[in-house]
């Protein structure tokens, strides 16, 4: 999970610290990965237009525009995870140029390079499955025992596991596994406990659906995609593109119905690329055999413009200047001491921007004292409550918020002043109060 990250380190070791170094990374996984998307399709369906297209349509989503430069770690996960499934399908059907696919060069990137998608954000472990069919497509039950099948996938997720036992000894929240024991696997019980929870859990899914056609691949983007299902030209093998589908709606309805943000079904994107390559082929064999070149290039040429400009309009709401939270920012910037760490209660970087400070952007209703603890241990020095309304529907860490004082005068955000050098007298006190008070209302 720190590629993108240790990248920007180093690029901020020797040029200083720049947040445009961040995002100039994320752009470059971004286009690698339409570089990506148009060899593969072009491989996958023996077609030019087919990769063209796939190129162009991961360009142009909605997803791609506004995510991939942004600096976060899924650009290089996406950009990993593609690579990684089209390097094994090279190495699966053997064309290295006369060289064995077994333990050969393309067997070795292919694993490198799901070990980095892995590392670079643990959700890319879907790119296993299509994998793990393309060999069981190509080879049967015989791939179980193969010895380099359980070497590829400990190559794959060695690192990651590896990593992930440093983090326990060192950091105090373990982001992925955290997520998926606290939230992601009660969710997934709850919804087979009761045919409530599991209507629930199928509504949720429907809401993630809608968000990758709203906001990711756009509503022509979408319809692409649903085409593609059902028109579709030949292909080396469509087991990879129909198992990478089936990975990523699995992950959708156990991991995206409950982490509700778009972007977590970047990994989705690659593949509505490809396919949607493979949809123009299908067209392109449908016309007839006359059918003029130009007429051809213009119709593809309109479909890319309405492509555009509906995707833009999927995701202008992202692009939306506030006046007024410029000037609560701006004036709240005039306020808090030069430098320091804060934790924001909205999801918004832009206040961060404004505010020129660090710090972390949380949910006040799902933060907790325990998380504010370690924020304050971290140095973070004031809690700003913008969702104010959302954060008194939490009750406990309200209450934990109450030991300090309270400032941001001239904004309507509150802020406390989280420094444990100003806890107010008798604060432990009435927190204590306010835990005996929780426990005899759940008695009672």
């Amino acid at each position: 999970m720190q590629i993108v990250p240790f990248l920007a380190a180093l690029l901020y070791r020797l040029f200083g610290v720049h947040e445009v170094f961040g995002r100039l990374i994320s752009v470059g996984f971004s286009l690698g990965t339409v570089v990506l998307a148009g060899a593969f399709a072009r491989r996958l369906f023996a077609s030019r237009l087919a990769g063209c297209v796939a190129a162009l349509a991961f360009a142009v989503y909605p997803g791609s525009v506004y995510y991939g430069r942004t600096f976060m770690p899924d650009t290089a996960m996406t950009f990993f995870l593609t690579a990684a499934v089209y390097a094994a399908a090279l190495w699966i059907d053997g064309d290295a140029g006369g060289e064995s696919p077994r333990f050969g060069r393309r067997y070795w990137l292919a694993a490198l390079l799901a070990a980095a998608a892995i590392l670079a954000k643990p959700v890319a472990v879907v790119a296993l499955v299509p994998i793990g069919a393309m060999l069981a497509e190509r080879r049967g039950r015989a791939f179980l025992s193969e010895p380099e099948t359980y070497v590829f996938a400990a190559l794959a997720l060695g690192p990651y596991l590896a990593y992930d036992g440093y983090l326990r000894t060192i950091a105090e929240w373990h982001w992925a596994s955290g997520i998926t024991r606290l939230h992601v696997l009660p969710a997934l019980a709850g919804a087979f406990a009761s045919p409530a929870a599991f209507l629930a859990k199928g509504a949720a899914f429907g809401g993630a659906l809608r968000m990758l056609a709203a906001t990711m691949l756009g509503p022509a983007g979408f319809l692409c995609l649903v085409a593609a299902l059902v028109l579709q030209a030949p292909a080396r093998s469509r087991t990879v593109l129909w198992a990478w589908l089936a990975a990523g709606l699995l992950y959708t309805y156990v991991v995206v119905t409950v982490e509700r943000v778009d972007y977590y079904l970047y990994p989705l994107l690659p593949l509505a690329a490809i396919w949607t390559g493979g949809l123009a082929e299908a067209i392109r064999r449908l016309l007839p055999a006359g059918t003029p070149r130009r007429a051809a290039l213009a119709a593809l040429a309109v479909t890319a413009l309405v492509a555009i400009v509906s995707g833009r309009a999927a995701v202008a709401k992202y692009y939306l200047y506030s006046k007024n939270v410029y000037r609560q920012a701006t004036a709240l910037n005039r306020t808090l001491p030069p430098g320091a760490l804060v934790v924001m209660g909205h999801y918004d970087p832009s206040v961060l921007y404004y505010l020129n400070r660090k710090g972390w952007e949380e949910d006040p209703y799902l933060w907790t004292p325990f998380d504010e603890q370690s924020a304050i241990r971290k140095g973070a020095r004031s809690f700003i409550a913008i969702e104010a309304n959302r954060l008194a529907r939490n009750v406990e860490l309200s209450a934990w918020l109450e030991r300090f004082p309270r400032s941001g005068a001239g904004t309507a955000w509150p802020v406390y002043l989280t420094d444990p050098a100003k806890i107010l007298p008798g604060a432990e006190a009435r927190w204590r109060a306010f835990r005996r008070d929780e426990r005899a209302r759940g008695r009672s």
